[in-house]
């Protein structure tokens, strides 16, 4: 604590993320955890940031506890089915010990409610089992749409020497092409988020994966060349969004450059010179 304390005063920590293995039942790991949570807070005072990950199979009372003291909490889900979960762990029950806590956090952190201002995030651990990645972004878009999630994260499963891989998992995958997956995951997911993409727009392959040689994004507008090109000076923000190489904020200058009576007239007005540029170029008309 006091290590904590000169850290906080120099200004090189603002908050931390407090996580445990289990020790004895999940209670009691969830015990330990938010009885450093109630030190911090009620003996010490500090209101800065504090991250609890919930343990799998914890009570509902354990749960409130942990949203009454912190500024976000988590509970892994790390794959998207019970299924899935039995290839991994013969100990943990899904609906219950998962998925039954993430919806009790979502209640309690429900906007008027009060806790509203408490964040909740997942992961996901990819290709530990065999599912697909369209698995995974339906979960994650559901995730998001019915349970409010503010964040869900994604972390490649890495194989050791000798490690064998399981039944239907897309072939012997190095551990470099796990992470391209894991990034594609992401890129999906900020699709979702920030780019006004249902779970049915992500296109996937034959086997229900997205593909690791093109991003999400630009595979979509591949795959509509009747939404191109796109006027960029009368599309709507989507539509705009939808453009590879466009990201918020080339989007946000647009807007604003229309907005203020300019006209964009070439790629470079709005996209500086590189790799960006050159993606978006075959998608835009001015």
């Amino acid at each position: 604590m006091t290590t904590f304390r000169h850290y906080l005063r120099a200004g090189k920590v603002f908050g931390l993320f407090l996580s445990s293995g289990v020790t004895g039942s999940p209670d009691a790991s969830m015990e330990r955890l938010t009885a450093i949570a109630r030190i911090l807070r009620r003996r010490e005072g500090f209101k800065g940031y504090i991250h609890l990950k919930v343990i799998p199979g914890a009570s509902d009372a354990a749960v409130e506890e942990a949203v009454s003291l912190a500024s976000a909490v988590s509970i892994n889900i790390e794959v998207p089915g019970a299924r899935y979960l039995a290839q991994l762990s013969g100990r943990k029950d899904f609906l219950n010990d998962i998925i039954r806590p993430l919806k009790l956090v979502s209640r309690l952190t429900a906007r008027g409610e009060r806790f509203e201002r408490v964040r909740q995030t997942t992961q996901f651990v990819v290709g530990a089992a065999d599912e697909n990645d369209s698995e995974i972004v339906n979960y994650t878009a559901g995730l998001y749409s019915r349970l409010r999630l503010d964040r869900v994260y994604f972390s490649a499963y890495q194989r050791g020497a000798g490690e064998g891989t399981l039944a239907g998992e897309r072939g012997t995958a190095t551990n470099g092409e796990m992470l391209t997956r894991e990034h594609r995951l992401y890129q999906a997911d900020f699709l979702l988020r920030k780019y006004g993409f249902a779970g049915a727009d992500i296109p996937f392959d034959a086997s229900g994966n997205l593909r690791l040689d093109v991003d999400p994004k630009e595979h979509w507008a591949r795959l509509h060349p009747e939404r191109f090109p796109v006027n960029v000076n009368s599309a709507d923000r989507l539509e705009l969004l939808r453009v590879p190489g466009f990201g918020p904020t080339t989007v946000n200058r647009i807007i604003k450059m229309r907005a203020g009576g300019g006209r964009v007239r070439r790629i470079e007005d709005v996209c500086a010179r590189g790799h960006l540029a050159g993606r978006a170029a075959s998608f835009v008309a001015f």
